[in-house]
């Protein structure tokens, strides 16, 4: 098993390695002293994972009660928040109880914020099931819905008392579910760690699983112990999430989170004026693992969809723009010259025939 510790606002560790769901209570116990606990999913994940949690939870000492909501992103939204808030308090939980997220990213974000404005602030445990979740979503504190005018514009940064990732249940995602996870990898890589982006590159790296989860979480670590609020540095991590946003909510949310950031990683090199090669390196590597490389949506309606990125400030937005494989700087732009940065890049998608 491997632990990285996270310094912020509180202090908890993140373990990755196989097995470790049917170990999840006792694991938890050794920094949660037992109480009331409700394990959150969506109903997809509580049918498969739900009883071994449950059954992991209560040996451990732990007074279980599970409340599960429809999967997908359109239940990330208020209405979901208040069932589970709801459920919590049906529950009984108090100030010294818990709240486990066992899923992925939009289970993560609402139990967590859940967790964050239930009686003022209760402890959560973070037991993400899908790639995208273990190497960026379940680490860092931050939790949130979505709402009609934007994704994620309502939360809170609420960390969590631990992180378990068993990747035995990541390897079990579906093809899809893995590549929707590995654009986050990939991201990392493009960011920081050209090893990251090779190892990534080649679409073959399942049986070192481990080590792609520990290098994406240690470099998040490191990001977020620098900048826990996002005030600074920790923009870095929206490197493709300005453009894939946008994308995201003009496919109504059909395209995956992952699918989005991946082209929106293109459209910000693009955007950079990259070298041809570093683009066309960078597309490969996304199709390698089965992402898609283009966006089918027009400029003007992408910088509309834009405008309400929660990463605006004023009249200006802050992109990510990479300059080489592991080394990508900020830029404030101002939101007039949105449609600009993505005319320029859908141009460039067009002329090297992504």
């Amino acid at each position: 098993m491997r632990t990285i510790h996270v310094t912020a606002s509180k202090e908890y560790d993140v373990l990755i390695g196989e097995g470790l769901l049917d170990k999840c209570g006792e694991l938890t116990a050794k920094v949660v002293r037992p109480c009331k606990c409700v394990i959150v999913s969506d109903d997809t994940v509580d049918e498969l994972y739900g009883d071994r949690a449950q059954i992991s939870f209560s040996y451990a000492g732990f007074d279980v009660t599970r409340f599960a909501f429809p999967a997908g992103e359109a239940s990330k939204n208020l209405a979901t928040l208040t069932d589970i808030l709801n459920a919590l308090g049906e529950a009984g939980l108090s100030r010294s109880d818990l709240v486990v997220a066992l899923g992925g990213g939009v289970t993560g974000d609402m139990a967590g914020f859940a967790a964050a404005i239930y009686a003022r602030g209760i402890r959560f445990v973070q037991i993400p099931t899908t790639l995208l979740a273990a190497v960026d979503s379940s680490v860092g504190g931050k939790t949130a819905v979505d709402m009609p005018f934007g994704k994620n514009m309502v939360g809170a940064f609420h960390q969590p008392s631990l992180v378990i990732t068993d990747t035995d249940v990541l390897r079990d995602l579906p093809a899809e579910q893995l590549s929707n996870g590995c654009a986050e990898a990939v991201k990392c890589g493009v960011l920081n760690d050209p090893a990251l982006f090779e190892l990534l590159s080649g679409g073959d790296w399942l049986d070192d699983i481990d080590e792609v989860v520990e290098r994406c979480v240690t470099y998040k670590r490191d990001v977020v112990a620098g900048d826990e609020f996002d005030t600074g540095s920790r923009a870095f991590l929206n490197l493709g999430h300005t453009f894939g946003h946008a994308i995201e909510h003009l496919s109504g949310y059909r395209l995956l989170h992952g699918q989005c950031v991946g082209i929106g990683m293109l459209m910000a090199a693009a955007a950079a004026k990259c070298p041809e090669d570093m683009i066309l390196r960078i597309a490969d590597c996304l199709r390698r693992n089965g992402l898609p490389t283009r966006c089918d949506y027009p400029a003007a309606a992408l910088a509309k969809a834009a405008l309400n990125d929660k990463k605006r400030a004023g009249g200006s937005i802050t992109l990510v723009l990479p300059e080489a494989i592991g080394k990508c700087r900020l830029e404030k732009v101002p939101v007039s010259e949105l449609p600009r940065c993505f005319e320029a890049a859908l141009a460039s998608q067009e002329a090297l025939g992504l």
